[in-house]
């Protein structure tokens, strides 16, 4: 049993140190396209051309795009989405129809999710883009109890495509969401917490596998 739990640690860490490499080169490759279109963008100026690039993140290009659905809870205790998350980038205010919300159109910036714990609640527009990138997003309020916070604080740190923030706004002390995938756990020591990072950091679910979750919003 200890070698088996051993071999499948050694997985997981194997599987988190891929994913950091392969993070680390989506950055240096974002970094070389940065670069390139502000060389193009220079020149075209001083050309005298000017140019404007309409995103499809809008109003209109968003109306048809709602939210729509109902949980149902599997025997694990995950709930699924069952209906309709829209993809569309807004820049309007979005409602969600749960708290904190599992998908749905969303802002076209993401909130950085390689580890990255966050001391105030954030924009859930932003956040359900992360989610869209395959992170799991833990979040508490105010009757979690600090030692649990700490924990996740540090298991959050140490594990790329997850973010982790305070939502007062939450009916349970703590929670785990990913795209179209909730639940709630009891403490940072329930096993449910692996379960279900296991299952859902780049998981199955993700709608954009391998998207970056670094060179968004670090609030």
């Amino acid at each position: 049993m200890a070698s088996a739990k051993k071999s499948s640690g050694a997985a997981r860490q194997a599987r988190i140190a891929e994913m950091r490499r392969a993070e680390q080169a989506r950055e240096r490759r974002n970094r070389i396209l940065v670069i390139a279109a502000s060389a193009v963008v220079v020149a075209g100026l001083v050309a005298g051309g000017v140019f404007v690039v309409r995103s499809q993140s809008d109003d209109t290009a968003a109306a048809g795009a709602k939210t729509s659905g109902h949980f149902t809870t599997g025997k694990d205790g995950v709930q699924t989405w069952q209906g309709k998350l829209g993809r569309t980038h807004v820049a309007k205010t979005v409602t969600y129809p749960v708290e904190p919300p599992v998908g749905g159109d969303h802002n076209q910036v993401w909130m950085n999710c390689n580890g990255d714990v966050y001391d105030k609640a954030l924009n859930n527009m932003n956040a359900v883009h992360s989610l869209e990138h395959g992170a799991v997003w833990v979040t508490y309020n105010s009757k979690a109890a600090k030692a649990d916070v700490d924990a996740l604080a540090a298991k959050v740190k140490k594990t790329p495509y997850t973010l982790m923030s305070p939502d007062d706004k939450q009916k349970d002390p703590i929670m785990l969401t990913a795209w179209a995938h909730q639940r709630t756990v009891k403490s940072a020591s329930d096993p449910d917490v692996d379960a279900f990072f296991a299952k859902f950091v780049q998981g199955e679910q993700t709608p954009e596998p391998g998207a970056a979750c670094t060179g968004g919003l670090s609030q």
